[in-house]
């Protein structure tokens, strides 16, 4: 049994058109390249039939992937969130200890919505397993691949 995920309503109407355009446009480009393939021959020897059988075997499988999400996810309200600690969907405002002109602020979000250049990361991330549950004033210490980060929260809200 999968894991429960969260998302938002962007991120699951996201996946929700991902896996329409696979099902309904990719899945029958794939079945045609198949078929384009055959009808050269041998297919022993035949890379271009090899090649379009792999990616529909890669379609199908994040076809799969995609329907798992969808059937286990909760869709999160932000009006509901709290803001007394850091939670999924929260925004923090951090403070770098080690550069006190530094602010940096992160959005919580799922595995499925992350996306480093718009500021959302994983609750599964380090830094994000590191701020759940922390509150305004907590002081955070990160080990992350590149070394320590050290933080203190200044505040938590919901864009």
């Amino acid at each position: 049994m999968s894991d429960r995920i969260y998302l938002t309503r962007d991120g699951y109407n996201r996946l929700k058109d991902e896996l329409h355009v696979l099902v309904h446009q990719t899945r029958k480009e794939v079945l045609e390249k198949i078929a384009e393939a055959r009808s050269h021959g041998d297919l022993s020897e035949n890379a271009e039939y090899d090649a379009a059988r792999e990616e529909q075997s890669q379609t199908e499988a994040r076809i799969a992937d995609l329907e798992n999400k969808l059937s286990t996810a909760t869709i999160l309200d932000p009006k509901q969130i709290k803001t007394d600690k850091v939670y999924i969907l929260t925004s923090v405002k951090l403070k770098n200890l080690q550069d006190e002109k530094e602010t940096v602020e992160y959005t919580l979000v799922s595995s499925e919505e992350a996306d480093s250049d718009l500021g959302k990361i994983s609750v599964r991330s380090p830094v994000g397993r590191s701020l759940i549950g922390k509150s305004v004033g907590d002081k955070v210490h990160i080990t992350v691949p590149k070394g320590e980060l050290h933080y203190e929260i200044l505040d938590i809200f919901v864009k």
